[in-house]
């Protein structure tokens, strides 16, 4: 009997030092809010506003500076390619139907193999397909209101003239941003997700990696990490996913924040997944 309750203290004990542990000792992860995405009021519209929604889109929903950036090289800088537009559809190489710099624009958007930038195509394929989704598909999902308010943000960055029209009518097929009475966005109730699908949707993890049903080919194939890859190496990959580089993968080419932009329970559930890949 005495052993009995030595176990059982022993047992609370322990229970009552990783409950402690758990509430105080582990950093509470306070991620951002997922990018909000813009009221569309085309009716309304002004130009100078529709370059600036586009350019939040081109910072948030859109994902583009996940690879349009100069960290890592992994796709091509986009702060002049509104100037170049017409030198790519000039280019023998060019596969596509567009015939002005703004239709090309759309195009690399939603048919980004027309035209891939040397250099920057899929392994293997002498850069005639490129990596980069169709971001009016999948995991990013815009609208061709969004589509056209950033090319209007790369026409007004590159510094040419904006040639986008406003689409007509009220965005009955656009996001949606409400909006206070002092003019800024309401911010969104944060909601944690427990489907690791859709957190990997959310976070557009399928724009680089083949995971879930996307077929990302900047960064590592995930379909069967788990095999080779226990949970801890997988949290310290999203954590701090310079800490240990894929073979055949350069450094800084996955972001470092989704540890401010995932909660706690978030990142394990994500982690559970991926390690049950096998």
């Amino acid at each position: 009997m005495r052993n009995f309750i030595k176990v059982m203290a022993f047992s609370l004990l322990t229970i009552a030092a990783f409950a402690g542990y758990s509430n105080f000792g582990i950093p509470l992860i306070n991620p951002a809010p997922p990018p909000e995405e813009e009221q569309l009021d085309l009716e309304t519209m002004t130009m100078d506003r529709f370059v600036a929604i586009g350019e939040r889109i081109f910072n948030g929903k859109g994902t583009c500076t996940l690879c349009h950036s100069a960290v890592g090289g992994r796709a091509p800088l986009l702060d002049t390619v509104a100037t170049i537009a017409n030198e790519r559809l000039a280019d023998e190489r060019y596969e596509g139907e567009a015939d002005t710099g703004e239709a090309y624009l759309f195009e690399s958007m939603v048919d980004p193999s027309a035209y891939v930038v040397a250099g920057f195509g899929k392994t293997g394929t002498n850069d005639t397909k490129s990596p980069m989704p169709d971001i009016a598909g999948g995991s990013i999902g815009m609208s061709d209101a969004e589509i056209k308010a950033v090319i209007a943000y790369l026409q007004n960055l590159a510094g040419t003239e904006v040639t986008v029209e406003i689409p007509a009518g009220g965005g009955a097929d656009a996001s949606e941003e409400s909006e206070s009475k002092g003019g800024q966005a309401a911010a969104a109730e944060p909601v944690i997700l427990a489907d690791p699908e859709a957190l990997i949707s959310k976070h557009a993890c399928g724009a680089c990696h083949k995971v879930a049903d996307q077929s990302g080919a900047l960064g590592p194939d995930l379909t069967r990490v788990g095999a080779g890859r226990d949970e801890t190496y997988l949290r310290r990959a999203i954590l701090d996913p310079n800490a240990d580089i894929a073979e055949g993968f350069q450094p800084n080419l996955m972001p470092g924040n989704y540890g401010e932009q995932l909660y706690a329970k978030e990142l394990e559930v994500l982690v559970a997944y991926l390690a049950g890949l096998k």
